[in-house]
């Protein structure tokens, strides 16, 4: 598999009540999309950013990063054949996005996605 971007998944319990200390103090002032449930803050100046999560919206455990991909599929496939743990099945997600949930050796949860072309 080849990671294009990783974004780090952070765990609040309100995404508004939030939102000003990341956009404000933090200076990640360009909200690229707030979903209710998740929401990207970036930092126009040096791009550096991160997601705001109160949990997932379908499912089953919330993912600690988002690693963007290519080749979603192949990612699942070599999961599987590795026999890594899938928390969460290869999904074309309402919202757009394909992706699904890994559950490295570690125990951490990862998010593997492929946004619409």
């Amino acid at each position: 598999m080849r990671a294009k971007h990783i974004v780090t998944n952070l765990r609040v319990a309100d995404i508004e009540a939030a939102k000003g200390f990341y956009s404000g103090y933090l200076g990640l002032s360009t909200e690229e999309f707030n979903m209710g449930w998740v929401a990207r803050y970036t930092s126009p100046e040096t791009g550096v950013n991160v997601q705001l999560v109160t949990r997932d919206a379908s499912a089953p455990e919330d993912s600690a990063i988002s690693v963007l991909t290519d080749d979603v599929e192949g990612a699942y496939e070599e999961a599987q054949k590795v026999g890594y743990e899938i928390v969460h099945p290869l999904t074309t997600e309402p919202w757009g996005v394909r992706r699904f949930f890994v559950r490295a050796p570690d125990g951490t949860v990862i998010n593997i996605a492929k946004h619409r072309d």
